[in-house]
């Protein structure tokens, strides 16, 4: 049988559109389930595991007498578990802190809606927040007003809670790797200042960078000490004032706290 050199050509081009069609469908069947299921920590859905916050609101927090409603609605909206490592994903929503690694922890729920209150925070309002750890309480915080900044000292976890903000959403929260005993002067004066580590005394810089009219709440003691939350409020006259609320533990501040 004689096949002209055009019958060839001809033959090789529809072989090679049907294996480029072959191809294309076993992408399609191989890749299209993997982009349907995207990376369930980059883009948390609302209404996963809804029922365990409204739960942890109600009994842990509310029954605490916490009773700012919008500070009651960030605690229902923001999903603890993927502020927190996998292996204690289950524990997200438990009344307790827990590990997130570099020897930090992230807050029990009622403290961190307890501080949050005590913030009074308004729309619009410039929050710093000192110890950015897991990410959550910026979250919390940005619920409640976009312009939130917050710092922390340990590398790793500032790189890691920079990504994870922004990838679930929080993406007006600036994140700064650095002491937070000096505050952000570059984005002072704050309307609320909230600190998450304990210090031996209330950094002067922070009392500076805190608008008048302002308020911040801050663990005050040493490590084998008793430590106790501290809200302090500036006048509009710059007269600080400081109110010892109750006992709590935290980890201790580092850098030039310590020192």
């Amino acid at each position: 049988m004689l096949i002209d050199r055009r019958s060839v050509k001809r033959l090789a081009i529809a072989s090679g559109l049907i294996v480029a069609v072959m191809l294309a469908l076993v992408i399609v069947l191989v890749w299209q389930p993997h982009v349907s299921r995207p990376d369930h920590r980059e883009k948390p859905r609302v209404e996963e595991r809804e029922e365990e916050r409204a739960r942890m609101v109600r009994e842990q927090i509310a029954a605490r007498d916490v009773t700012d409603t919008r500070v009651l609605d960030a605690m229902r909206h923001v999903p603890r578990h993927f502020f927190v490592p996998d292996e204690y994903a289950s524990s997200a929503y438990s009344d307790c802190p827990l590990p997130i690694g570099q020897g930090q922890t992230i807050s029990q729920p009622f403290i961190v809606a307890f501080m949050t209150e005590l913030l009074e925070v308004e729309p619009g309002d410039r929050i710093l927040e000192i110890g950015t750890g897991s990410g959550y309480q910026a979250a919390v915080l940005v619920e409640l007003t976009p312009f939130v900044y917050t710092i922390e000292i340990i590398e790793e976890l500032g790189e890691q809670v920079a990504t994870r903000l922004k990838e679930l959403g929080y993406e007006t929260v600036e994140v700064k790797i650095d002491d937070g005993y000096f505050g952000w002067e570059e984005h002072a004066s704050f309307d609320g200042i909230i600190v998450t580590c304990a210090a031996g005394h209330i950094p002067p810089p922070l009392l500076e960078q805190l608008k008048p009219g302002g308020r911040m709440i801050i663990p005050v003691g040493g490590v084998y000490d008793v430590q106790y939350l501290v809200r302090v409020t500036k006048d509009e006259e710059g007269r600080i004032r400081s109110e010892t609320l109750l006992p709590v533990r935290f980890v201790p501040m580092t850098g030039k706290a310590q020192g």
